[in-house]
């Protein structure tokens, strides 16, 4: 795939979006936790495996920032995007460990012009994570908003 910018019409039904790798770290995990979301199965390693967790687990929240950055180094990051008018869904799979390796892919389930704002389009994705182990981590569904090309640009 090229570095061009993507536009809405780049964002055709089907087509993916590689994410990841994204090695998890301890200490990554408990300062997010620290700031964040300071529960002590997010703290202390031994919290963590008293938990029903296993181990010392990223918040879902910190799973979602870690996906959010993904996106915007897989392709938000040379798109058009307007922003995003929400999250529709968000499923917590499995708990993301320290020493966990992230990756997955977005795909456009639609995509569809705006009446309301000439000029944009908005894309409805899906998000999954897995981790090394193939096994999925977090599921989310999401709509985000591309400025659409002008006529006579060439398509990415």
């Amino acid at each position: 795939m090229s570095d061009a910018t993507l536009h809405f019409e780049d964002f055709v039904p089907e087509r993916q979006f590689p994410l990841g790798p994204k090695i998890v770290s301890a200490k990554e995990i408990i300062e997010f936790a620290a700031e964040f979301d300071p529960q002590p199965m997010h703290l202390s390693e031994a919290a963590g495996k008293a938990s029903i967790l296993g181990g010392l687990a990223a918040s879902g929240w910190h799973t979602c920032a870690m996906m959010m950055r993904m996106i915007v180094d897989s392709f938000i990051g040379r798109s058009t995007c307007q922003g995003a008018p929400g999250v529709e869904q968000m499923d917590w799979k499995k708990p993301v460990l320290a020493g966990d390796t992230l990756k997955g892919f977005g795909v456009v389930l639609e995509a569809r012009p705006l009446k309301s704002r000439p000029g944009i389009g908005i894309v409805r994705m899906r998000t999954e994570l897995r981790n090394q182990r193939a096994e999925t981590v977090c599921i989310a569904e999401q709509s985000i908003m591309f400025r659409m090309r002008e006529s006579g640009e060439n398509r990415a």
